[in-house]
């Protein structure tokens, strides 16, 4: 199989587990325990079906839409996701370059590798930092200086990982970052040289957000779930989530909110937009899916805060279900990941193209010419 074989996720999903090691695969494929969570997330926008109109006049259409104060070519966010070199040595300075081709939206993790700076000075795209929030304050405080000084857009506070969810084909590979070759994965990193040179040959890996202040900046083999578990703060609550909004003092996001009685607590501490988002089924296991909990979260602050749509978006059509569903946008991680893991740049490049080109068609198809008619007449539960 080829890129040029990809004609959605999918196909990307299947390039990326051809050419990955199987421990680096399984840490973006899998999630938590029994893995329900992550399949209802895409599963959900198959409960819906969209209502479309004819004779609506869409020579011209308008895909673009405003995502905290910035303008996004498409009602599409490309979520933080961490460690990316680890699936590519291009890493995240791949999903930037992509991301400003398309004028999209794009987040990195405090568990980067790149870092803050690099990822500023590559692009002057709309750009979000997801804060994971440390016992270490000077760590917290150091990455928000740092986030400032460099001119990002947003801060997204994640709020879903006080503990790590059971990752359990992580506990069986015994994935770490940086990746280790454990015995029982060796034949697997043999036998993916082309991965496994450019691990071996190009630039340290590093967390360099982090190497300031931690061990596991550096070099050191770190489980994810032992750094979640040995390194957040399990004390954070909603006091922490309003003193950083105060000490960011930009956009700010909450990223994991669930619950309309936290999207509530979300539009009173001044939050701007919430991320209804599961961690892709990492954390919860037998969580609700994001898509089927909008409505709900929709109806308790819909109009007072923007609301995005986070995890299991693998078409177009299901960023316009989600925007006629009350979001403001979708977003996701996992969309991007497999074609980076499949193809540096050029497959984050491909798989952005192909979901644009599903937003567009499905919007002409649908009847409409700008995202802003988008809305709930337009949408039905099958």
């Amino acid at each position: 199989m080829r890129l040029n074989d990809c004609h959605n996720i999918e196909d990307f999903r299947l390039l990326a587990k051809a050419r990955l090691p199987w421990p680096v695969f399984d840490y973006i494929d899998g999630a938590a325990d029994d893995e329900l969570t992550k399949a209802r997330n895409t599963d959900a926008y198959g409960s819906f079906d969209l209502v479309p109109d004819v004779l609506a006049g869409v020579e011209t259409i308008d895909t673009s839409c405003t995502i905290l104060g910035r303008k996004s070519a498409l009602p599409l966010m490309l979520s933080p996701t961490a460690v990316q070199r680890a699936f590519h040595w291009q890493g995240e300075t791949a999903v930037a370059k992509a991301a400003e081709k398309f004028g999209l939206w794009f987040g990195i993790s405090s568990l980067a590798t790149r870092s803050i700076e690099e990822i500023a000075a590559l692009t002057s795209g709309p750009k979000l930092f997801q804060l994971y929030v440390h016992k270490d304050k000077g760590l917290n405080q150091s990455m928000i200086e740092r986030c400032q000084a460099s001119g990002f857009d947003a801060l997204a506070l994640t709020v879903d990982t006080i503990v790590s969810g059971k990752r359990e084909r992580c506990l069986r590979s015994g994935f770490t970052t940086p990746p280790r070759f454990t015995p029982s994965a060796v034949w697997s990193y043999a036998t993916r040289p082309r991965w496994t040179l450019d691990y071996l040959l190009r630039e340290k890996f590093t967390l360099p957000n982090l190497d300031t202040h931690v061990e596991q900046g550096s070099s050191k083999a770190v489980s994810i779930a032992d750094y979640f578990n040995t390194m957040l703060d399990t004390a954070m609550d909603w006091d922490t989530a309003a003193t950083i909004r105060q000490d960011w003092g930009g956009k700010f996001a909450l990223k994991g909110v669930m619950s309309a009685r936290d999207a509530r607590r979300a539009v009173d501490i001044g939050a701007d937009a919430i991320m209804i988002s599961n961690h892709g089924g990492r954390q919860l296991d037998g969580s609700r899916a994001p898509f089927d909990q909008l409505p709900e979260i929709v109806d308790a602050v819909g109009g007072e805060i923007e609301i995005i749509c986070d995890g299991g978006v693998r078409r177009g059509t299901h960023a316009l279900k989600s925007l006629c569903a009350g979001a403001t946008a979708a977003s996701g991680g996992r969309l991007y990941l497999y074609a980076l893991a499949a193809a540096g740049q050029d497959g984050v490049e491909r798989a952005l193209g192909i979901l644009k080109d599903e937003i567009e068609r499905g919007m002409r198809l649908m009847g409409v010419t700008s995202t802003a008619q988008l809305d709930p007449s337009r949408i039905r539960r099958r």
